[in-house]
C-alpha cells in the first residue's frame, strides 16, 4: 500500500497533467518515477523550466558536453548521438513512448548526464521539470 505522501504526490501529478485518476493503482510507471522525485521534495513539474534545461548552455560540466542538445539533438523529437557515435532515441515521449518509465535507468542517466553537462547532480525538481517538459513533447 502506498504511503499518504505518495498518494498525495500521485494526485498532484495527475492534476499537473490535467488528468483524473480513478484510483492510485491507475498510475503508470512514468507517473511512479515522477512521484518518487516528488517524494524527495520536488513540487509539480514546470515544463518551461524543463525546456530551459533542455536548450540551456551550461559550460559547467565537461567541455565537450556544454548543453543537453550536444547529444540529444536540437529538438526533443530528433534522435541524438553520443560523443562516441552511439544513437540516442528521441527524448520526446511522443516519439519514444517508454521514455522515463524505468526508474533505475532514469536515475542512472540523470546522474551521468547532469554531472557531465551541468557539473553536478540534478535536483529532484529539475528532474521533474525535465520529465514534465519531455512528456508534453
Amino acid at each position: 500500500m502506498k504511503s499518504i505522501k505518495a498518494l498525495v504526490c500521485t494526485f498532484a501529478l495527475a492534476a499537473a497533467f490535467g488528468a483524473t485518476l480513478a484510483s492510485p493503482a491507475s498510475a503508470g510507471p512514468r507517473e511512479d518515477t515522477i512521484a518518487g522525485f516528488m517524494a524527495e521534495g520536488a513540487g509539480p513539474g514546470n515544463a518551461a523550466n524543463g525546456a530551459a534545461m533542455y536548450s540551456g548552455n551550461y559550460g559547467t560540466g565537461k567541455p565537450d558536453t556544454p548543453k543537453c542538445t550536444t547529444c540529444h539533438g536540437a529538438t526533443p523529437q530528433q534522435a541524438g548521438q553520443t560523443r562516441t557515435g552511439k544513437a540516442i532515441a528521441p527524448m520526446a515521449v511522443s516519439r519514444t513512448a517508454d521514455r522515463f518509465t524505468d526508474k533505475k535507468k532514469v536515475d542512472k542517466w540523470f546522474r551521468r548526464n547532469c554531472k557531465g553537462v551541468i557539473g553536478r547532480e540534478c535536483t529532484a525538481q529539475e528532474k521533474v521539470d525535465w520529465i514534465t517538459y519531455l512528456t508534453g513533447q
